[in-house]
């Protein structure tokens, strides 16, 4: 499980910078540290049209937590780099608040919808130590699990 965030200090401002290439380079639309081997609660999340044009648009966030969802769910089919070659329509709130720090260190309170929110709950899952397909039932689960390796 990842570890909170103190302060925000240079260093951090580095891990987000390389995350969003990383998520730019992938394209995708959110990335958790955990999954680029930093323990700590750190995520960014673009839900911008693709391509990008222009500056980047991510939210940087450390020690996000979801603190309302909306009782309106959403499909969307996730997937991630972590499990190349599977994907899943997993459904989720429409819309959630949530609680973080923000890039100059204070705490910020934000709305997210549709795709926004569909990401950043995906990567507060990751930070938790889940992945998308935890949310599955345990048959789904294990026939995505092994459609991924056997396309490894």
């Amino acid at each position: 499980m990842a570890a909170d965030v103190v302060e925000i200090t240079e260093e951090t401002h580095a891990i987000w910078q390389d995350m969003i290439d990383t998520m730019e380079a992938m394209p995708g639309v959110g990335l958790a540290a955990v999954q680029i081997g930093i323990m700590q609660r750190l995520a960014v999340v673009d839900a911008s049209e693709m391509p990008r044009k222009g500056p980047s648009q991510a939210v940087r966030m450390a020690n996000p937590v979801v603190i309302h969802a909306s009782g309106q769910m959403r499909d969307h089919v996730e997937a991630s780099p972590n499990l190349v070659g599977a994907s899943a329509k997993i459904s989720r709130p429409r819309a959630v608040t949530v609680r973080f720090l923000n890039r100059s260190g204070v705490v910020e309170e934000r709305e997210f919808v549709g795709l926004w929110a569909t990401s950043v709950q995906h990567q507060i899952d990751h930070l938790a130590g889940k992945m998308y397909f935890d949310r599955l039932s345990k048959i789904k689960r294990d026939m995505l699990i092994r459609k991924a390796r056997k396309q490894r």
